[in-house]
């Protein structure tokens, strides 16, 4: 594992954009690889906005408060229009968006509408193309929303009452030709005890993990035991053996089939094939998050941003220091 340390002022948000990092809430602050410094837009956005996301061709970003109902849609770093969440828990769990680009048309998946109803945006003309008739949304709260490498699934890791966190699945572009499969998906581990993290690896597998909450069957022993993780076949709805990990551990970013950043309390990787920690790096505090439920002090949830294509993994420690760390 290798560390880069940026130092700055009043840092807001972190994300990647082309290989380096991204503040869209002070003005598009860049902070590059070599330790160079600049700004790429022309606005500071005063609101409390505290995470970020940008599309893949690095031309839109939305700006948000993870445990807040606002939000704002920028394009090269200027507004386009402001983008809300209903009330309903929303200072409990993380904000729910991801970016998606289908047949040349960008979109932003969020709930605007309920907070158990997912739907698609158009950024540029803001029709929510999903808002059709015969919507009915199972009652659950969408969050951490990711797409798979190729765009073709959207992943929910989520919760319900009582509660209890959940992960399901959704093919996109069927969901963009029929909205009511957005309504329930028939796609989720369903290996016996609740899986908490979430990562793709590939087009096809997923990194899971399970908390140590009860098996949700006394009578029948679980396919993946409490406190494992596992890889998961969604295509074949298969999973490896589970791993025990030997460690604490429950934030999981997959950097390939073999090793995973587990982020809670500290930056650390894991051998997701025999358990082991390889490396870790225990004075950078990464947060107690292992849900999107975050409980008290949101500034106790660092942001952590995960860049796919490097491996890299970003932590805003403070308003005035990012980490970045390297596998290698």
């Amino acid at each position: 594992m290798t560390r880069q340390t940026f130092k700055t002022n009043y840092l807001k948000t972190i994300d990647w954009l082309n290989g380096d990092i991204v503040d869209w809430v002070s003005a598009g602050q860049l902070y590059s690889s070599d330790g160079q410094q600049r700004q790429i837009a022309k606005y500071h956005y005063a609101f409390g906005f505290d995470a970020s996301i940008t599309s893949q061709n690095g031309q839109y970003a939305f700006i948000y408060k993870r445990l807040g109902t606002k939000g704002i849609l920028l394009k090269d770093g200027e507004i386009i229009r402001e983008i809300n969440r209903t009330h309903y828990n929303a200072e409990t769990y993380e904000f729910p968006a991801a970016f998606v680009t289908v047949d040349n048309e960008t979109y932003l998946v969020h709930c605007p509408i309920d907070y158990c109803r997912l739907d698609f945006e158009n950024v540029e003309t803001g029709e929510v193309v999903s808002n059709i008739p015969g919507r009915n949304p199972s009652d659950i709260f969408h969050s951490r929303l990711s797409i798979s490498p190729d765009n073709k699934y959207l992943m929910v890791c989520g919760w319900a009452w009582h509660p209890v966190d959940t992960v399901e699945l959704f093919e996109i572009e069927e969901c963009l030709k029929n909205p009511q499969l957005l309504d329930k998906s028939f796609l989720y581990p369903n290996f016996g005890t609740e899986i908490n993290s979430a990562s793709f690896i590939d087009n096809d597998s997923i990194l899971i993990a399970s908390t140590d909450e009860e098996p949700f069957d006394d009578e029948v022993p679980p396919l993946l035991p409490q406190k494992h993780l596992a890889i998961w076949n969604f295509i074949k709805n298969e999973i490896t053996s589970p791993i025990k990990v030997k460690g604490e551990f429950g934030n999981l970013f997959a950097i390939n089939e073999r090793q995973a950043w587990d982020m809670f309390k500290f930056p650390k990787i894991i051998n997701i094939q025999t358990g082991e920690i390889e490396s870790k790096l225990e004075e950078i505090d990464s947060g107690l998050q292992t849900s999107s439920i975050i409980y008290g002090d949101i500034e106790k949830s660092p942001q952590i941003c995960f860049n796919r294509e490097t491996s890299q993994i970003a932590v805003r420690v403070n308003s005035t220091t990012i980490e970045v760390l390297s596998p290698t």
